[in-house]
């Protein structure tokens, strides 16, 4: 038995030999820009929400909706997943993780309700 010696299938171009390195600039680079990303997440009100905000003649001004998820990103950093928020007339109840809002009521409604599964809450004035 005759063994054949192929030669290997090589590229043209030559390997890179550069070692990148990585300054700790870089890293905080990065944080800084995840850290941007998740601050900048838009707040989202869900389809339910939206109907619970028409029904009971509910209105949030865009400054309030502002305050709101800023302070939703401080609670998500807190580690609070579900919250309840009283802002003015409303109340909300807001998932963290995905900055949406689940359901809404007016304080009046909200004074006589229990709330479940939600571990924080968020009083504004």
């Amino acid at each position: 038995m005759q063994r054949i010696y192929q030669t290997p299938i090589t590229s043209a171009i030559p390997p890179n030999s550069k070692v990148v390195k990585h300054d700790q600039k870089s890293n905080t680079n990065f944080k800084e820009v995840l850290r941007n990303q998740v601050h900048n997440q838009e707040l989202r009100v869900s389809k339910h929400a939206n109907s619970r905000l028409a029904e009971r003649n509910i209105t949030i001004d865009q400054m309030t909706w502002d305050r709101i998820n800023e302070k939703l990103s401080e609670a998500k950093q807190k580690g609070i997943k579900d919250s309840l928020v009283l802002v003015g007339d409303a109340a909300l109840v807001v998932n963290a993780d995905n900055h949406t809002v689940i359901t809404a009521m007016n304080r009046h409604e909200a004074s006589e309700h229990i709330f479940t599964n939600i571990n924080g809450a968020i009083v504004m004035n």
